[in-house]
C-alpha cells in the first residue's frame, strides 16, 4: 500500500512538472514559431501555432541590417566591459570582508547588506542627476562605470560567504612564503571559488544583457541602443511599423545568448548556490 501511494505520488509530481515546464517553454516555442512565420500567418484572427512555410526571411532582414548588428556590437560590448569590472571589484570587495581583519569590518558589512532594502526605483532620479551632471547621458559610462565600484551587495555577500569557507591557513603559509593580498586573491582565493564566480557572472550577464531602463534613460540615439531598447522599439522606430516575424526574430536572437550562457553555467550555478548556503 505504501508503495502504491509512493508511486501516486510520483506520477502526480512528474505530471505537475511537465505541465509546469511546458507553461514555461510556450513563450520561447510562440516566440521562435511566430519568427518564422509569413506576415499573413501572424496577422490571421486565428492561431497558427506552426507556420505552413517555415521562413528564415525575417533573420536574414536583420542580419543584412547595419543598425540591428550595430546594436547587438553595443549589447556586447557594454555587458562584457560591465561583467569584468564588476566581477574583479566585486571579488576584491568580498576578498577585504572574508580574509581580512580590519576596524569596523563588520559594521561596514552590515551597512552594505542594508543597501539591498532600498528600492532601485528611489535611485533613479538622483541616478540621472548625477550622471547627468558629470556630462554621461548619451554615452554608455553610466551603463558600465557604476559596476566597478562593486556595485551589487548581494553578489558581494555571495562571494563573502564562499570565500569565508577556505582555511585561513592557506592565506598563513602563503605569507610566510612572501606573498602579497593580491598574491593570495588572485593565485589561491579566486581559483578556489570558481564556481561562486561563475554563478555571479551568471547572474550579473542576465540583467545586464536584460537591462531595459538604464539604456533607454542613459542611450539617447539608436547608435547607442542596447537589444533590449532596439527590440521594445522596432514596433515603432523611426515611425515605420515592423512586422512581427521580424520583432520577433529579433527577440530570439536576443535570447539565444542567455539560453547558451545558462546552458554551460547551469552545473556552476547548482554547485555555487548549494555550497554558498553550507555555511553562514
Amino acid at each position: 500500500m505504501k508503495r502504491n501511494w509512493q508511486i501516486v505520488k510520483s506520477i502526480v509530481l512528474y505530471i505537475l512538472l511537465t505541465a509546469a515546464t511546458i507553461m514555461m517553454c510556450f513563450p520561447l516555442f510562440w516566440m521562435i514559431s511566430s519568427s518564422l512565420k509569413t506576415i499573413s500567418e501572424t496577422n490571421s484572427p486565428g492561431i497558427v501555432w506552426i507556420p505552413a512555410q517555415p521562413s528564415l526571411q525575417a533573420y536574414l532582414d536583420l542580419l543584412q541590417n547595419p543598425t540591428f548588428l550595430r546594436v547587438y556590437f553595443n549589447s556586447v560590448f557594454t555587458t562584457t566591459l560591465a561583467i569584468v569590472g564588476t566581477l574583479i571589484s566585486i571579488a576584491a570587495v568580498a576578498y577585504a570582508f572574508s580574509r581580512i581583519e580590519w576596524p569596523g569590518r563588520d559594521i561596514v558589512f552590515f551597512v552594505m547588506l542594508s543597501t539591498m532594502m532600498i528600492p532601485p526605483q528611489a535611485l533613479i532620479v538622483p541616478q540621472y542627476v548625477l550622471f547627468n551632471k558629470i556630462n554621461w547621458v548619451g554615452t554608455f559610462n553610466p551603463i558600465v562605470i557604476p559596476g566597478y565600484f562593486a556595485g551589487g551587495a548581494s553578489m558581494v555577500f555571495l562571494l563573502r560567504q564562499s570565500m569565508s569557507q577556505i582555511p585561513k591557513e592557506l592565506d598563513e603559509s602563503a605569507f610566510v612564503d612572501g606573498a602579497s593580498h593580491f598574491q593570495i586573491w588572485w593565485n589561491i582565493i579566486l581559483p578556489l571559488v570558481r564556481a561562486p564566480l561563475a554563478t555571479v557572472s551568471t547572474f550579473l550577464f542576465v540583467g545586464l544583457w536584460n537591462n531595459l531602463l538604464g539604456p533607454l534613460m542613459y542611450l539617447q540615439s539608436v547608435g547607442l541602443y542596447t537589444l533590449p531598447v532596439y527590440t521594445s522599439t522596432l514596433y515603432n522606430i523611426n515611425q515605420t511599423v515592423q512586422p512581427w516575424p521580424t520583432i520577433m526574430a529579433a527577440a530570439v536572437l536576443t535570447t539565444v545568448p542567455l539560453i547558451i550562457v545558462f546552458f554551460f553555467a547551469q552545473r556552476y550555478i547548482l554547485e555555487g548556490v548549494v555550497v554558498t548556503g553550507m555555511k553562514g
